[in-house]
This record gives C-alpha cells, sequence and structure tokens, in this order.
C-alpha cells in the first residue's frame, strides 16, 4: 500500500444511536433500571405559569359544572314531563271506568267540579 490510500475517518460530530453498555451491577439486580441524579428543582414552575394552569383549570370545571347542570335539568323536566303523562293517563282511565257506570253528563260535571277543587287548593 502506498501512502495515498490510507483510508481517511470521517467524524460523526454526535454521539452513537446505540446505548453504552453500563457493565454488571454491583449488587447483582440488573433487571431494575439504572437510577438517576436527584435534581429536587427540576419539576418546578414559574409563578406565571402556575397562574396560568390554575385559570385553565378553573375554567375547564366551570365548563364541566354547567354542562353537568344542563344535564341535570333535562333530565329533570323528562321526569316531569313522564309524571304529568302519567298523571292524565290515570285521570282519563278514570273517567272512563266511571263513564261505564254513570251517565256522559254526570261524568262531564263532576270533572268541572274536580277542576275548580284542584284551582281552589292550589
Amino acid at each position: 500500500m502506498s501512502d495515498d490510500e490510507v483510508p481517511t475517518s470521517v467524524a460523526t460530530g454526535g454521539q452513537d444511536k446505540t446505548p453504552k453498555p453500563l457493565g454488571m451491577r454491583k449488587n447483582g439486580k440488573q433487571w431494575h433500571e439504572p437510577k438517576k441524579a436527584f435534581r429536587p428543582t427540576k419539576g418546578l414552575t414559574s409563578y406565571e405559569r402556575r397562574t396560568k394552569e390554575r385559570a385553565a383549570m378553573a375554567q375547564m370545571k366551570a365548563k364541566e359544572k354547567e354542562m353537568k347542570q344542563e344535564k341535570e335539568e333535562t333530565r329533570k323536566e323528562q321526569i316531569q314531563r313522564s309524571r304529568e303523562a302519567r298523571a292524565r293517563r290515570e285521570e282519563r282511565e278514570r273517567y272512563e271506568k266511571m263513564a261505564e257506570t254513570m251517565h256522559r253528563k254526570r261524568v262531564e260535571r263532576l270533572k268541572r267540579k274536580e277542576k275548580r277543587n284542584k284551582l281552589i287548593n292550589s
């Protein structure tokens, strides 16, 4: 070989992609993850960031509360409608049962009388 044919090494400029082998652990527990340095101030955030996060959280909670109230209102309205429909159906069935045994005009008089009593009592 001559001096002109010597291969030159090209520097990659970065670290290797493969992790560096750590070797055997001293205590023999190779299945544990290696510990990291204890940095107590790593998770701390600035005051401005905390206030923004709190404001966003409060806004989200208010929206959730509003949505829950709307859902509860619709549920209560549905329950009220079903109760009213049941009461109307029962009253209609009661008048039909009365009409089987009584005259039609007497049933109508009783209906009017009961409606007057309902208005007075409520």
